[in-house]
């Protein structure tokens, strides 16, 4: 199959679907998006201050791996919030963004065969689309696995037949998913680490929600994987939602260093290196934590008032963690349409972020919901949902 043919079948993006439904139509009030998940709280305020200082490492080419010093800034993170120890010279990179590890990791691990055959790629079923499209990009088949309420919000990759799971190279997988705000326990998470040992497989964490949440911090990949093969575990994270910094592109991987060196090595060739202020930056975000805890209070207050306009829907899950709803309707793409005429509130139908199998598209009984907006307007705009769509 050529590189063309292999994305011959993948849907437009979800964004564009979602201006093809809804453009053609007149809002139905002032327009309040809640689609994208662009966190609106306020960032550090010493941040431009720091690019100011090392405004002349834009006349430089930037470190392609990360600064020694942002990749034990890293490091450090890791250790203080997980309680491992990862070597900042070999167990580390920066990245330009998660989206990009997520995606050029499946080109650098995702072997020709897996047994002699075609390799799988395993994901949730919603899940965040570049997933998919890495899969196809190695020639992988991808398996989408529902991840609704009859499991928690999270696959059950355990359920598989021995004849995928004999052919897996790669299980992503998201803790706090995207888009139902699921978090995966430690044992869900040893479980999966269990399964990958037995089937040789390799688990990319995607955990960029991590550090937005109610209650408990949610149990990293890294933290379940102290005793599996250093190299069963890749994790990505970065700081666009942590330190609400989206535009700042930093992100990065961890694991073993056969993983990372691979990885690094295809970087060389192909990667898009952070510039050298913005490394600056991110040294300082990823050691400091007291704006971490500001905006994770501010999302509580969220959580709680979401929580407070729907408790009366029926089949309404308050999420455990990230800042997205993901509410039960009967057809998510005639909810948004509807709530768009009616009220102008902008919300994204969950089927856009799903695929089919055997017919069914576990995410068309749902629309998502970003709760990114100042709290007030955000209030407003979920009575305004729920008035609509629930009534």
């Amino acid at each position: 199959m050529t590189f063309p043919e292999r994305f011959s079948n993948l849907p437009d993006y979800a964004f564009p679907r979602l201006r093809g439904l809804l453009d053609v139509h007149a809002p139905g009030g002032d327009v309040l998006h809640m689609t994208i998940g662009e966190p609106k709280h306020a960032f550090p305020p010493w941040v431009g201050q720091i690019i100011a200082e090392n405004v002349a490492g834009f006349g430089k080419y930037p470190p392609n791996d990360g600064t020694p010093e942002l990749c034990a800034a890293i490091s450090g993170w890791i250790g203080r919030r997980y309680g491992v120890s990862v070597d900042p010279g070999t167990q580390v990179m920066a990245l330009n963004g998660t989206r990009e590890g997520l995606f050029n990791a499946a080109l650098a691990l995702c072997p020709e065969t897996v047994r002699g055959k075609r390799p799988v790629v395993l994901m949730p079923n919603p899940f965040y689309q570049v997933y998919a499209v890495a899969a196809l990009a190695v020639g992988a088949e991808p398996v989408y696995v529902p991840a609704g309420p009859e499991t928690g919000f999270l696959p059950d990759y355990g359920a598989l037949g021995a004849d995928v799971l004999n052919r897996v190279a790669i299980a992503y997988l998201c803790s706090p998913s995207n888009p139902q705000g699921a978090v995966a326990t430690a044992e869900y998470w040893q479980d999966l680490i269990a399964l990958a040992e037995k089937h040789d497989f390799r688990i990319f964490a995607d955990e960029c929600y991590s550090e937005i949440y109610r209650d408990a911090a949610p149990v990293g990949a890294l933290q379940a994987a102290r005793q599996a093969d250093p190299e069963r575990v890749v994790v990505f994270n970065s700081l666009s939602k942590r330190s609400n910094l989206p535009g700042l592109r930093s992100g990065f991987v961890a694991g073993g260093a056969q993983s990372i060196a691979r990885i690094r090595q295809l970087r060389a060739y192909a990667g898009a290196p952070l510039p050298l202020p913005l490394q600056r930056v991110a040294e300082q975000i990823w050691a400091d934590e007291a704006h971490v805890d500001e905006n994770r209070a501010l999302y509580r207050r969220k959580f709680t008032a979401a929580d407070a306009i729907f408790a009366d829907v029926p089949g309404y899950v308050p999420p455990q963690a990230g800042f997205f709803l993901w509410l039960p309707v009967e057809d998510g793409e005639t909810a948004a349409l509807t709530l768009w005429q009616e009220t102008g509130v902008r919300v994204l139908p969950g089927a856009y972020l799903a695929r089919d199998v055997g017919g069914h598209n576990p995410g068309k009984g749902f629309i998502r919901v970003a709760m990114v907006a100042p709290i007030t307007e955000m209030q407003h705009g979920l009575s305004k949902l729920r008035d609509c769509l629930y009534r």
